[in-house]
């Protein structure tokens, strides 16, 4: 065998041998199987979202937070009313508004209706989310506060203990070595990077891989009071389900059968009351609306069909003149033009030049009459705007521009319903993607727009809505960093870098199943999200990015409301820091800001010291004023450690 492709099977060996091992501990961690209990009425006294847990093998799943909300309706912190026949009518009522005793994550459960709920009233089915981005961190937190009462409690732990983390990820340091070998031997001496640089950019991706791999949330395992609790938890549910008619109970019989529903709810014997309850993404289509002061659906249409809508006025304008100009075009030149061919013929030859003319004649009219209805309307529609206000029901992406081989689509249009309080049927307007940073589902607002081509022009908030009242999951939305943080974890002590240093936070990376952590500033003490919402002119929240392994650097991004990236950071130590200087020459340099920035396609760079700075617009803000990223990028490199420079800043750092 060649010596070559005898290295590649060794370097691919290697890393199966490697997904073995972790198949082999995904193998030996499953969670135990439970044998149930005998049948008992008794209740455990777990609350019914541990229950969920144990009784679904330590997954947890939406019957964790139906559950919870039945129990503050048998704990007489809210009350379930069904007026009529139809479940789907059920309304809850806020009873004590300060409730006490509740778990962080009952309070979540409480909050979240007492947000929705106007006159302490709200319809059952109108507990849905309308923004995405709420939904999924609202879940992620309520998730990793159940699971950190579970492990305190010692029913549950980690699926993969930090100990086998350890050895996964030091078998992954050896799984990777026969590919820095492989690749030192056979990099190509003219593909300008050294074997030396391309061995330890291979190790870098092959065990940034690994590492992610295992160092994500797998999930939880039992423990041996998880078992016994289980097993209890299991009897209650055939004692539940020995009763024929407790799966058929709706919502409102909490107020009979006490505990019981909620804890049916949790081990999934309440059908018709866990179908009636749904805390996930409700329908864009059909949506609880309480402008006016009173609670109502309304059904929305999605125009999609007319090219006029969302188009600005001067697209429009210059379409009716194309149109009009092809029209007459065909009236009074080429109808004319084949009708004098026509004349020359004589037979079938002459009808079907006469029927040519004709359809031309025909068109011609219809272009020309096209053409003058849009021209008129377009500038009907400009010159007469009209002022709506109302609460915003729904808000999602309409059009975007194709995203290119390593950029996503990017949105340019979206779709804003409104409820003015008038019909229970309302079309959605077309908003322009810079106005959705603005705006909320569930904020009242008022709105500038033309109603041919349904496009706003102009949006204000009047009032914030329940969104701005949502609780959501921090800034670090990784699962084992918020179940740690619910568990009151207090993070370890950075380990000093360099020489064994440097080892030691290797090691203790690995531990924890990330990258090696360098003594580089946190990116959100350096970015704080109110200068990132003052640049781009819209409110945002950070997410941290995964680490990269063995790589002197932080990243981060910060999103909008609608959850699309607006920023990217990148700060870096050392190599990175050099690199910062490569595109100095092809830039424009930005006086002032640290030993040295400049701006280059978009992107604005900075170095100060041994540390490198940069910041990149990314999807709607992209259309952003640069000098609020050069303002930004000021203010991030003052806060770096080391003297900085006095220079002439100039018109790039005004305030925005």
């Amino acid at each position: 065998m060649d010596i070559h492709y005898l290295d590649i099977a060794v370097a691919a060996g290697a890393v199966a041998a490697w997904f073995a091992a972790y198949a082999v501990a995904l193998l030996v961690t499953r969670p135990a199987s439970v044998t149930p209990a005998p049948a008992s009425q008794d209740l455990p006294p777990e609350p019914p979202a541990l229950a969920s847990l144990l009784a679904n093998r330590w997954e947890l799943t939406e019957d964790a937070a139906e559950a919870t909300l039945l129990d503050l309706g048998a704990r007489r912190v809210l009350e379930f009313r069904q007026p009529g026949n139809d479940i789907m009518q059920t309304t809850i009522h806020v009873r004590d508004p300060q409730p006490a005793g509740l778990t962080v994550y009952e309070h979540m459960v409480f909050h979240r209706v007492a947000s929705l709920a106007k006159g302490g009233m709200l319809p059952l089915t109108a507990l849905t989310f309308r923004n995405e981005r709420q939904s999924e961190s609202w879940w992620k937190r309520l998730r990793a506060e159940i699971i950190a009462d579970a492990r305190k409690r010692g029913l549950s732990r980690r699926r993969l203990s930090k100990g086998l983390v350890t050895a996964l990820n030091l078998l992954a340091v050896g799984a990777v070595l026969p590919t820095v070998v492989a690749v030192y031997r056979h990099a190509e001496p003219g593909s300008g990077d050294s074997p030396v640089g391309a061995a330890i950019g291979a190790a870098i991706v092959v065990f940034g891989l690994l590492s992610y791999v295992v160092g994500r949330n797998h999930g939880e395992r039992d423990t041996p009071a998880g078992r016994e609790s289980a097993s209890r938890w299991l009897g209650v549910k055939a004692w539940l389900r020995g009763h024929e008619s407790f799966a058929d109970l709706p919502p409102a019989s909490v107020a009979v059968w006490d505990r019981y529903l909620a804890y049916g709810a949790a081990v999934g014997a309440t059908r018709a009351t866990s179908a009636a309850i749904e805390m996930g993404m409700g329908d864009h289509k059909l949506v609880w609306s309480h402008f006016g002061g009173v609670w109502h659906r309304v059904r929305i249409r999605y125009p999609r069909a007319w090219w006029r809508y969302g188009r600005t006025a001067p697209q429009i304008i210059i379409r009716a003149l194309v149109v009009g100009a092809i029209g007459m075009a065909l009236l009074w030149k080429l109808s004319g033009f084949v009708a004098e061919i026509g004349a020359d013929q004589t037979g079938a030859v002459a009808k079907a030049f006469g029927l040519g003319s004709t359809i031309m004649l025909v068109l011609g009219v219809v272009g020309v009459t096209y053409g003058a209805y849009m021209l008129v309307r377009a500038v009907i529609d400009l010159a007469a705007p009209v002022t709506i206000t109302g609460e915003a029901l729904w808000l999602r992406v309409w059009k975007q521009h194709p995203g290119g081989e390593n950029s996503p689509p990017k949105p340019w249009l979206h779709y804003l319903a409104l409820d003015d309080g008038k019909a229970d049927r309302t079309r959605a307007w077309a908003l322009p993607t810079q106005f959705s940073y603005r705006v909320d589902p569930g904020d009242t607002v008022t709105i500038v727009v033309r109603p041919w081509s349904r496009r706003v022009g102009e949006l204000t908030v009047v009032e914030p809505g329940h969104g701005a009242r949502t609780q959501v999951a921090p800034a670090d939305d990784n699962t084992e960093a918020l179940i740690a943080q619910a568990m009151g974890v207090v993070p370890a002590q950075r380990p000093a870098t360099g020489g064994a240093g440097m080892v030691s936070s290797i090691i203790g990376a690995m531990a924890a199943g990330g990258a090696p952590v360098v003594d580089l500033p946190e990116i959100e003490q350096l970015v704080p999200v109110a200068d990132v919402s003052r640049a781009v002119g819209a409110p945002c929240a950070y997410k941290a990015l995964p680490p990269v392994p063995l790589m002197p650097m932080r990243t981060g991004e910060f999103t909008g409301p609608d959850g699309g990236t607006v920023l990217q950071v990148v700060v870096g130590a050392g190599p990175l820091a050099a690199a910062a200087g490569k595109g100095r020459d092809r830039g424009t340099p930005l006086p002032g800001i640290g030993d040295e920035a400049y701006a280059l396609r978009g992107v604005a760079v900075a170095r100060q010291g041994d540390i490198m700075v940069s910041l990149k617009l990314d999807g709607p803000a992209e259309g952003t004023d640069p000098r609020n990223l050069y303002w930004l990028l000021a203010q991030v490199v003052g806060r770096l450690p080391g003297k900085h420079p006095t220079g002439t800043p100039g018109a790039v750092l005004t305030e925005p």
